[in-house]
């Protein structure tokens, strides 16, 4: 054989093999008897394709997919790696390791090219011209449905939960965490592909699951969701550290604050407790700031939930009691953040877990305590009070049109909602919300009283800074006002703003007007010159809207304290609310 021709011959034996060498597989498995890897090797070809198994020279059988090109190998590798369709530890191999092939049942390729035969003595070598590699990039093969559904089916109960929680944060699917792929699911997919520029198949492929994996995992990275071992208050829950932090205790709340003024705020709520301390908390809660009015209120005999909306913030709190403890959470956010918190709020009532122990009154700094806050947080106030009297046995008030003027809302005593019914000679007509039955009404004077007769008036002097009504003492100065108007009473008597709209009661205890505010432009009048409308001012008013007025039939004089009761009966703290 001539020098050239050898050279020929190796130069192309070296050729096929280095074809063969430059095959790649993705060993996925590696078993040591032929039935488990059968098995093995059956359930991944339900759901991929390019599935084969050979024989190790160890003795062991291995499970690859392939052949491939280098770089597809790695593409495939990754993605099925990331999908969780393969097992974390899967690698590129070449065919070196592979000996006899038993997967495809009866499949005649080893996967590793056979030899070349030789060329014909006749034929001269052609040697092969030398090409600089270039470079691959990676290829992303993308399944069809069919394949999309195989690969599905290999994902775990959990995987497939795991999915239904990220199409659930992101807005597209409403119902149960079951891992069942039903009719609503398979809808829900197809609303996120649509959503995402995927066609909409109701089944999402690889990498279509990875994509929304990973944005739901960034989603969650983003909050910074982390459980959270309150020892001190007893609970372990998961919350969104990533956006809040611990600020202070204050009876019976952990309070943690917004970072970087996100507007963001969370509480845990821990005290010793039962039913009844349960029904107090969900109460007092209503009267705090960051649980504004417009929402949903539910409460049963174990927990309770309130959820609050304005134009400003959005809460949610929640709270339960167990083993003898009173304990649970609100968070607080912005209207923008509102679609992420609601997920928030499902994993930290999930997650929340009991335990022993709670806070104590000694943890709270009593420099920040005060009649408008409650544990350091502000108690919504109203943005008028004012006085008023019943005037029936059915609990309709009187009292000032002034102090119920653009309000979004009224109250009796801070309890009880109130509209109103009627408005005139600057008189309002309230109506309670629910039937009330008043410890008394007012008996409406029919004489005039005397000059110089003692007078008082029953009202909420420091607009509800006090939980009772009080007496202030005057007397009578004229029977008409200082501009001559009939209608009107001077009083020398050291009210204040908050008693306009009370009852002016004489000795006997019979009403004989209400205090009211007296426009003088551009005059100063003493502070104890005060103003009253006459009782038969009123009692036209209220038979004009449908309410008799009673009349006083009393003649002697109460003493002091029988007045105080009286007065103290029927006055009303009206309260008028964004």
């Amino acid at each position: 054989m001539s020098r050239s021709v050898f050279a020929a011959l190796f130069l192309t034996a070296s050729s096929v093999a280095f074809s063969a060498a430059a095959q790649s597989w993705v060993q996925v498995e590696a078993l040591p008897s032929l039935r488990a890897a059968e098995d093995r090797a059956r359930a991944y070809s339900s759901a991929l394709t390019d599935v084969n198994g050979f024989r190790l020279s160890s003795g062991w059988y291995a499970l690859t997919l392939g052949p491939y090109e280098e770089a597809e190998a790695l593409a495939k590798l990754r993605q099925l790696r990331n999908a969780g369709i393969i097992p974390r530890d899967s690698y590129i191999s070449d065919s070196a390791p592979y000996r006899q092939q038993f997967w495809p049942i009866g499949g005649g390729s080893t996967g590793i090219a056979p030899e070349a035969p030789a060329p014909s003595a006749a034929e001269p070598a052609v040697e092969a011209p030398t090409a600089t590699a270039e470079p691959v990039a990676p290829v992303e093969v993308e399944e069809t449905p069919r394949e999309a559904r195989a690969s599905e089916g290999l994902m775990s109960r959990d995987q497939k939960k795991e999915l239904q929680v990220a199409l659930q944060w992101f807005g597209f699917y409403k119902s149960t965490i079951d891992g069942s792929f039903g009719k609503g699911t398979r809808n829900s997919m197809a609303k996120w592909q649509s959503a995402n520029g995927y066609k909409a198949t109701g089944v999402l492929t690889t990498k279509q699951r990875e994509t929304l994996m990973g944005s739901y995992t960034s989603a969650l990275a983003a909050l910074g969701l982390g459980v959270v071992s309150e020892e001190k208050a007893g609970i372990d829950i998961t919350m969104p550290i990533g956006l809040v932090e611990f600020d202070k205790y204050e009876y019976p709340f952990v309070q943690y604050k917004g970072k970087d003024g996100n507007g963001m705020q969370a509480m845990l709520i821990s005290q010793p407790g039962d039913a009844d301390t349960l029904s107090g908390l969900f109460e007092i809660m209503q009267t705090l700031e960051i649980v504004p009015l417009e929402g949903e209120r539910k409460k049963n005999r174990r927990s309770f939930t309130l959820t609050g909306q304005n134009d400003q913030i959005h809460s949610y709190t929640y709270a339960r009691t167990e083993g003898g403890y009173v304990k649970g959470f609100t968070l607080v956010y912005p209207p923008a953040k509102a679609d992420d918190m609601a997920r928030v709020i499902e994993i930290m009532q999930d997650s929340m877990v009991i335990n022993e122990g709670t806070l104590t009154p000694d943890l709270s700094d009593a420099a920040t305590q005060g009649i408008d806050l409650l544990s350091g947080l502000d108690v919504r106030q109203p943005k008028l009070s004012r006085s008023g009297f019943y005037v029936d046995g059915r609990g309709h008030v009187l009292t000032t049109a002034q102090a119920v003027a653009s309000c979004g809302r009224i109250t009796l005593d801070g309890s009880y909602e109130a509209t109103v019914k009627a408005t005139g000679k600057g008189l309002a007509l309230l109506e309670p919300s629910t039937s009330l039955v008043p410890l008394n009404y007012a008996n409406f004077a029919t004489t005039p009283s005397r000059l110089r007769a003692p007078v008082a008036v029953a009202g909420y002097s420091y607009e509800g800074a006090l939980d009772a009504p009080t007496l202030t003492y005057g007397t009578l100065q004229d029977v008409k006002g200082l501009g001559g108007e009939a209608e009107l009473a001077r009083l020398d008597l050291a009210a204040l703003s908050g008693d306009v709209g009370g009852p002016v009661l004489n000795a006997s205890g019979g009403v004989s007007g209400m205090l009211v505010d007296h426009d003088l432009t551009g005059k100063a009048l003493p502070s104890s010159v005060r103003f009253s409308l006459k009782a038969s001012e009123l009692a036209i008013f209220l038979s004009e809207n449908g309410v008799t007025a009673s009349a006083s039939e009393a003649t002697g004089e109460l003493d002091a304290e029988d007045l105080a009761v009286l007065g103290t009966d029927m006055a009303v703290l009206v309260s008028c609310w964004e």
